[in-house]
């Protein structure tokens, strides 16, 4: 009798051991299967975009959330090498600079929306990210009749909540390709060695607006990638709202 249990707790054992490992298997091939095929459901912001050829579109971007007095000198320079690009402003910046928003928007530069606050976005509950986005929407409008319909999060940081509200709201969520890091007091060479050697069409280029060697850095950017080929664009001109898709890169591709 005794010989006899063991005997069948050991096949039982055996066929359990069996069956976890062909339930481990059959987990490791579905998930080996949706990373191979590139299958996400997880919203992504557009980084960058595609572009066809040898064209070499390029948005140049400036987020702008402390300080403003090189603002002026930033449209001075682009303004220089008959250049365009976009401005990402947060609402207390825009009421504590009001008329350099309106200067913005006058010199023929885009605005768009780098929420009220600057808080970390994800962690607010969807009512407090709708009322940021509102918040810095109807101010641009106010002050410079047009609307913004592009989005930055504040430090990058974005969830599908995040996104899916910004869709809601009819404007696309945009990121960077290139980082300047401007911000961490780099000297104007080492901002432009961030920035040229990795540039192509359809790129995203992130400036803050007040950084220490932004105005030295600008012109000797602007002049090797103009003679490069590029062409300076706002981002209403390089990434689409509508009829697009966003690969797992962030790269925007346009329907055709």
């Amino acid at each position: 009798m005794f010989l006899t249990l063991r005997r069948k707790s050991l096949v039982y054992a055996a066929a359990f051991s069996v069956a976890c490992l062909i339930l481990i298997c059959a987990l490791t091939a579905t998930s080996t299967a949706a990373v191979f095929f590139g299958k996400t459901s997880r919203k992504i912001p557009v980084y960058g975009v595609a572009v066809e050829g040898d064209d070499k579109p390029i948005a140049l971007t400036f987020d702008a959330a402390w300080g403003a007095d090189k603002t002026q000198g930033i449209l001075d320079i682009m303004q220089k090498f008959e250049a365009k690009g976009t401005f990402f402003l947060v609402g207390f910046w825009i009421d504590k600079y009001e008329e350099e928003t309106k200067a913005i928007a006058d010199a023929g530069f885009e605005i768009g929306n780098h929420s009220r606050n600057h808080l970390n976005m994800p962690k607010l509950s969807d009512s407090e990210i709708r009322a940021e986005i509102r918040y810095v929407n109807d101010k641009v409008l106010q002050l410079t009749g047009k609307r913004p319909t592009y989005f930055r999060a504040p430090f990058g940081d974005y969830s599908d909540r995040l996104v899916n509200a910004v869709e809601a709201m009819d404007m696309v969520e945009v990121q960077w390709s290139i980082d300047s890091l401007d911000w961490k007091g780099l000297s104007a060479k080492q901002i432009y060695d961030r920035v040229i050697p990795k540039a192509k069409g359809g790129d995203i280029v992130l400036f803050h607006n007040n950084s220490d060697h932004v105005l030295d850095a600008l012109p000797m950017i602007l002049t090797a990638l103009k003679s490069r080929g590029f062409r300076f664009v706002t981002l209403g001109e390089l990434v689409a709202t509508e009829g697009y898709s966003v690969d797992n890169n962030g790269v925007q591709h346009k329907a055709a």
